[in-house]
């Protein structure tokens, strides 16, 4: 694989900022302004989100009998093989995303990268975490990518391996809202393209929503297609199927 030593660089630096910050001024909870010391969110708030604790598949994430892989995955297994997920795409937590994706809200990446690590204690880590790349026109439109800031942070707490350059999206599509699954894949088919050899790597998919899965689906077939041998997707909510 390639050497991303400087993305791992910046990640380290953002590190850095966030410890001496945290360590020199009081914190405010993002949900209700209270003193929450060291953290984003005050205990009584991080207690009240809507985490995702109820018994899922383990290849989708969505709720299933048991923790068994579900019938939907079964009967049309994704091209990646689990999913990793914290939080339920609801209120508050839906807010925030929002806040975070669609106003700026840079700084909000760090809490948010914190709850996803929440989910990823006692797993065998990746090789290299990729983030859901966005198309340049939509990076010019929004002036940054969501899925890397989170990725940054993720990576260099766990010290592994932020993949920036790894995988590229060629073709600009239209949102995904109001479209059903099967239109969703079929509007997510051949959008992504790996530039990486990944033959027998270990990678992660990371973005900051799952909802229909269908970008992370195309995302692990051009990884897959690459020779990555497992992959894993991680995002801090996941929504019900639609």
């Amino acid at each position: 694989m390639a050497d991303y030593s400087l993305s791992n660089m910046l990640a380290q630096l953002v590190d850095i900022s966030s410890t001496i910050k945290q360590s020199l001024l009081p914190q405010q909870c993002l949900l209700c302004a209270g003193a929450s010391g060291a953290h984003a969110f005050c205990a009584a708030c991080c207690a009240d989100l809507p985490w995702h604790d109820a018994p899922a598949c383990p290849v989708c994430a969505l709720p299933a009998p048991g923790g068994q892989v579900c019938g939907a995955c079964l009967q049309q297994p994704p091209a990646f093989d689990a999913t990793v997920t914290v939080l339920d795409y609801a209120f508050p937590v839906d807010a925030l995303l929002q806040r975070y994706k669609y106003d700026g809200l840079i700084t909000m990446a760090e809490p948010l990268a914190e709850l996803l690590l929440t989910g990823l204690g006692g797993r065998p880590l990746p090789d290299a975490v990729i983030p859901m790349p966005l198309h340049p026109q939509r990076l010019r439109e929004r002036g940054y990518n969501q899925a890397l800031e989170i990725a940054r942070v993720v990576a260099c707490r766990l010290d592994v391996t932020l993949a920036t350059r790894a995988c590229s999206r060629t073709r600009h599509t239209p949102p995904q809202a109001g479209l059903t699954l099967e239109q969703r894949r079929r509007n997510m088919r051949g959008v992504f393209a790996c530039q990486a050899d990944l033959r027998g790597r270990h990678i992660a998919l990371l973005d900051d929503v799952m909802t229909s899965g269908a970008s992370l689906d195309a995302l692990a077939r051009a990884v897959k297609a690459a020779g990555a041998a497992h992959v894993e997707c991680w995002a801090v909510a996941r929504t019900p199927r639609t």
